[in-house]
Order: structure tokens, then sequence, then C-alpha cells
């Protein structure tokens, strides 16, 4: 049987994730790689809200609502910064995109816990 993360790993790793999130949601288009096509950005926000509930629930297992609520806060936080900067642009749809990634991820931590315990 795997060990599982250990809670100090998992907090580090979430707090690390999330300021790449938000460096890279709101660095200059200039910047980035192109996209391929504009399906690639919503997968790519799906990815990292995936990532981010899969990392905050292993990190704060007691809090998982939080995680969650704060997770949809700060995906709503990043458009509307994204908007605010002139270089990007917010989009209601890569909030979708980033609310389907939190559901997976939280079916990854559900079923993944089950091979740790």
């Amino acid at each position: 049987m795997m060990a599982a993360p250990t809670a100090t790993g998992a907090r580090l790793g979430f707090w690390t994730l999330a300021a790449c999130v938000v460096v890279l949601s709101l660095l200059p288009t200039h910047a980035l790689p192109p996209l391929a096509f504009s399906l690639w950005d919503k997968a790519q926000h799906a990815l990292a809200f995936t990532a981010l509930a899969l990392v905050g629930l292993y990190a704060y297992p007691r809090y998982a609502p939080r995680v969650l609520v704060g997770l949809l806060v700060l995906g709503g936080g990043i458009e509307l910064a994204q908007a605010a900067t002139g270089w990007r642009h917010g989009e209601w749809a890569d909030g979708l995109a980033d609310t389907v990634g939190l559901a997976l991820g939280t079916v990854l931590a559900v079923a993944t816990r089950r091979l740790f315990a």
C-alpha cells in the first residue's frame, strides 16, 4: 500500500500550486505560449483547478467545504483580475471550466483517499 502525502507537504504543495496558477493566469499573453485552439484554454483551467482541489483536499481534509468554496472564489477573482489588467480577458466560461475541475478534483481526492486508507 502507498503512503499518504504528509499534511505539511500537501499544504506546501497546495499554496505553491495556487501561487503558480495565479501568476500564470495574470501574465501578459505575449509571455505565454500560443494556444492551438480555444478549447485548450478551458482544459488548462479545468486541469489547474483539478490539481488545486485534489491537493487542497489532502492538505486540509477537515475543511473540505471551505477549500472548495475558497477555490471557487479564487477562480472568480482571477477572472475579475484578468478583466482589470488590460492585457487579459476574464471569461465566465473559464469560471465554468474551473468549476468542472473542482468537481473532478473532488472525485479524485475521494477515490485516491481510499487507496491510502
